[in-house]
């Protein structure tokens, strides 16, 4: 049986019911038709409105989002989005900016799954660590996080074997 590498921590029984579906030539079928459309949030500026609506809903008392754009150095494998502080001397005080970075593979997905990474990376503003107040934020933020996560990681599994799938 072939390692999944994006479902690697998974369960045996979870890897073997996904190793079942790529058998069969279903993944791409399960995927379109939990997730039949894509997202029209292509550009940086639609990004940046996007995350700080988002943002503004659910976390109104966190520092504000001073940029947010698809950035082509985001590897897939490593990080599907980033988030920076970056401090700046402004005269005789220290500004700090928050920064998201969203990998561009984000620009032809669902728009569930750019949901579910900028709802990652906004919960990285309170919590930096992945601990359990970290994954209690996002579920807060989106109630449908731990699915959300577990079909990304099953649509970048079909691109892995097959290629985009919209």
């Amino acid at each position: 049986m072939k390692t999944l590498k994006y479902l690697h921590h998974y369960s045996s029984d979870i890897q073997a019911q996904v190793h079942t579906l790529i058998q069969k030539d279903k993944l791409a079928e399960h995927l379109l038709k939990k997730y039949p459309h894509t997202h029209n949030i292509k550009t940086d500026k639609a990004l940046f409105t996007y995350i700080s609506a988002y943002k503004d809903e659910h976390m109104k008392k966190s520092a504000p989002l001073s940029k947010a754009l698809y950035d082509g150095k985001v590897q897939t494998l490593n990080a599907l989005g980033t988030h920076r502080f970056v401090s700046r001397v402004q005269g005789t005080k220290l500004k700090a900016k928050n920064e998201i970075r969203v990998a561009p593979i984000f620009k032809n997905m669902p728009e569930e799954f750019l949901r579910m990474i900028v709802v990652h990376e906004l919960t990285h503003f309170k919590e930096k660590e992945h601990n359990k107040a970290f994954y209690k934020m996002c579920e807060h933020m989106e109630s449908s996080y731990h699915q959300l996560e577990f079909d990304l990681r099953l649509y970048l599994t079909h691109i892995d074997l097959k290629g985009k799938l919209y």
